[in-house]
């Protein structure tokens, strides 16, 4: 399976989380072009790294 961008919205709540600026740098250039924000790909990468965990690592 790999990792496909949307543009939809949700409902959201803020969070801080601090990024190596390493990660940002290739996050920044990932979006470059879509028609989706930072924190949009940051969701779904999360959405799809908790979708393909192991069962037991889900715990």
């Amino acid at each position: 399976m790999s990792f496909q961008l949307r543009s939809d919205r949700k409902e959201t709540e803020n969070k801080t989380v601090r990024f190596p600026v390493h990660l940002l740098d290739r996050i920044e250039k990932a979006i470059v072009g879509k028609d989706v924000s930072f924190s949009g790909f940051v969701i779904q990468a999360c959405e799809f790294a908790l979708e393909n965990m192991d069962e037991n690592e889900k715990e």
